[in-house]
């Protein structure tokens, strides 16, 4: 039997994303997230709230402000932290439709949920779906939102 050639399938976010990374509790104080990265050398920390459904990333870039510690920092949850928030990725999502969102968002990492909005990975946009094509000018470039 001869036919067409099947095509590879396209890849979906599960297959290019990583198991999930450090995740704390939407109630933990930003005094806490900014120990766990600094003694984990993590750069960002995945967050739950109290059904572990993901509320977000915190990277510490949205923690450089708290860089100086004090009684604010103490007491505030990071739920109070301005970070990027739903929606998220699905681990069935096409890769290129992901990688799109994440460059309309200027997003580098993006959490995976499952349909329940429980983390199972992490997606990290790779250099090669950060550059798009610049049709007619036969070169890429980095994407721009």
């Amino acid at each position: 039997m001869t036919g067409a050639p099947e095509s590879p399938a396209t890849p979906t976010v599960g297959d290019l994303m990583s198991p999930p990374a450090l995740q704390i509790g939407d109630d933990v104080t930003v005094d806490t997230a900014l120990d766990i990265l600094q003694s984990s050398g993590a750069d960002h920390l995945l967050v739950h709230d109290e059904d572990g459904r993901c509320t977000g990333l915190l990277t510490r870039l949205h923690l450089a402000p708290f860089q100086v510690r004090s009684w604010y920092t103490e007491r505030t949850p990071v739920r109070d932290v301005p970070l990027d928030r739903a929606p998220f990725a699905t681990a069935d999502m096409h890769a290129a439709a992901a990688a799109a969102a994440m460059r309309s968002r200027e997003l580098d990492m993006w959490p995976v949920v499952d349909h329940d909005g429980h983390t199972v990975g992490l997606l990290t946009l790779p250099d090669g779906l950060r550059r798009v094509r610049v049709h007619g000018h036969g070169t890429d470039r980095p994407a721009t939102a």
